[in-house]
């Protein structure tokens, strides 16, 4: 049975605060984990009004110890903005702290504008290195060898999942040939989706970490005891999406009646491809609007994300989704 997932940009709501929004990541997980979802995983963005995931593995941090038992990381880490060293210190101390629950996903871009990318590290040819990067992170997790003059400590030594993020043909090849799990942004970006997918399954390497294929997609859920009330919910990532692809990037909004009557074409054309991998209902909605993207894409894990202004809601959400897988495994 397909693996149910959380990713979590810790929204933060007009209104409110990163502070609220950070507890309120936290109280998520602690739901997530009593639901029994898989993982915990937190994003990287710089430069967002919105997000207060910036720090990301202070944010793990912050996560994994007001839990026991879920398993928490980075959907993802974008490694351009970081030396390798940096990282694998950083997710070697979380899994020293939380032993056995610690992911690390990894992605090639950015995660903020250009003007951003030259204040975090003054280097935009980093992410043309992303393979050698890659690979020297990972090497830092592999026990230190004798007369090794640079070390990873914490780290050396430690079993750190490593995945590939993308949302392109480029990340699918690469976590192919290392073979690492693929994790396939279709929550935002799904154009390459089913392209990626064949690439990564198609020319998948065995490795240490991984014998065979493993997928994860993102997907958006909105789920509320009715299709209008969860269409309400979901407007608040549309116009989050309107604003940020028109270059006003700010907090999440509230959600407004008939939001998409009085768009534009053009932004209506715009949500409706970058927003498609998005099941949006009652529970029976929900129910077979995952049963059918699962059956599509052969998925082996949904990383499910929801950006509900509300926070009782977006609890809920989870919850009715939970509810809803469950019930399709039950009837499998």
């Amino acid at each position: 049975m397909t693996a149910l997932s959380v990713l979590d940009l810790s929204p933060i709501t007009q209104g409110s605060t990163a502070s609220q929004s950070l507890a309120n990541s936290l109280d998520l997980a602690r739901h997530a984990e009593r639901l029994g979802y898989k993982r915990y995983w937190l994003a990287e963005h710089h430069n967002m009004p919105g997000i207060a995931s910036a720090a990301t593995s202070v944010v793990i941090a912050h996560v994994a110890g007001g839990t026991k038992t879920i398993r928490v990381g980075a959907g993802g880490i974008m490694l351009p903005n970081h030396a390798p060293l940096v990282i694998a210190e950083q997710f070697g101390t979380l899994n020293a702290l939380f032993p056995g629950r610690i992911d690390l996903g990894l992605g090639r871009a950015p995660g903020t504008d250009m003007m951003t990318a030259r204040a975090l590290r003054r280097n935009l040819e980093a992410s043309d290195n992303f393979p050698q990067d890659v690979v020297e992170l990972m090497g830092y997790f592999q026990p230190a060898e004798e007369g090794q003059r640079i070390r990873a400590v914490p780290g050396e030594g430690q079993e750190v999942p490593v995945w590939i993020l993308g949302s392109s043909l480029y990340g699918a090849q690469l976590a192919a040939m290392l073979g690492l799990p693929y994790a396939f942004a279709s929550h935002f970006a799904p154009a390459e989706l089913d392209h990626a997918l064949e690439v990564y399954r198609t020319r998948f390497q065995p490795s240490a970490q991984l014998d065979k294929p493993y997928v994860m997609l993102g997907l958006n859920v909105f789920a509320a005891p009715t299709d209008a009330e969860a269409k309400l919910l979901f407007t608040s990532l549309q116009q989050a999406f309107v604003n940020l692809r028109s270059g006003r990037p700010g907090q999440l909004p509230p959600p407004v009646e008939n939001y998409d009557r009085d768009l534009d074409p053009v932004a209506k054309t715009m949500l409706a491809q970058a927003l498609s991998c998005a099941v949006v209902g009652s529970p029976e909605t929900v129910r077979q609007g995952i049963d059918a993207f699962v059956r599509r894409t052969g998925a082996d894990e949904l990383m499910v994300t929801a950006q509900i202004f509300d926070h009782a809601a977006r609890v809920r959400s989870f919850e009715i989704l939970s509810d809803a897988h469950k019930s399709i495994s039950q009837a499998a």
